[in-house]
């Protein structure tokens, strides 16, 4: 598990509609779907497409969230040792907890935090303190990038790399008024880019960048499988294509091809 803390293994979308949600992303992403058996609620599970690979889960998001005002969103896990351990980090580094350690029978333990500007992420371990990481590739229904929008990028560095780890890797000037996007990951790795919180996003925020085959024709198709367009199509540093969405119930998603 040492090898594996830090990395991010699974991908969750709380949503208002789960049903409404599979037809969009089934339909865009090409993802399969496998009902999962969980205690007290209906789970199911994305698979990469053409494959029995998950890649990250779906379920209704829960009516306390839905109080606080939560609206649908793409819950982001990270791989931990300790989940307890982690919890108790977030509360010494300024974050909040949001759903305490908590066991899922069969599978590991999780809990939901908030880092110091708000931005709400998970950890998680498997219940023989192991787990599958998803490295950040090309390959088709898999993610190719975590993005974190955020009020001080620096804050953001100083959290994340005592929690999990990450180190600053490469940087790219984005102008006086945004400022740095800076890219962290372990090791060589990169494994996403924090950014300063754009003023038409209202909070900070986890965005998840799903690879499809072609971002411009998926864009296309938006408006059809109702969803809005927010940003792009554009071409990014290396020459790859990405956009980001809205889904049709209001969960923000990015969008990522090689062509």
């Amino acid at each position: 598990m040492a090898d594996n803390h830090g990395k991010f293994c699974w991908y969750e979308l709380m949503t208002t509609d789960t049903e409404g949600a599979k037809a969009f992303y089934t339909k865009l992403i090409r993802w399969g779907t496998q009902p999962i058996p969980m205690p007290d609620m209906e789970y199911t599970m994305w698979l990469r497409p053409g494959s029995t690979d998950g890649v990250g889960g779906l379920s209704t998001l829960p009516a306390e969230a839905k109080a606080m005002g939560a609206p649908s969103h793409w819950l982001l896990h990270v791989a931990v040792k300790s989940v307890d351990d982690t919890a108790k980090l977030v509360t010494e580094l300024g974050g909040k907890t949001f759903v305490p350690p908590t066991d899922i029978p069969g599978f590991g333990r999780f809990a939901v935090f908030a880092d110091h500007s708000g931005a709400v992420f998970a950890a998680y371990t498997g219940a023989d303190a192991t787990v599958e990481v998803k490295e950040p590739n090309d390959t088709l229904g898999n993610v190719a990038w975590h993005e974190l929008m955020t009020a001080d990028v620096e804050a953001a560095c100083a959290f994340y790399g005592r929690l999990f780890g990450w180190k600053k890797t490469s940087a790219m000037d984005m102008g006086p008024e945004m400022g740095p996007y800076q890219m962290f990951g372990l090791g060589e790795k990169s494994y996403g880019g924090m950014m300063k919180r754009p003023p038409n996003v209202p909070v900070s925020a986890w965005l998840p960048y799903f690879n499809v085959e072609s971002v411009d024709q998926s864009v296309t198709a938006f408006e059809g499988l109702g969803a809005k367009l927010a940003h792009g199509p554009m071409e990014v540093p290396g020459g790859a294509r990405v956009a980001v969405g809205i889904d049709p119930q209001g969960a923000a998603f990015a969008i990522h091809s090689t062509k």
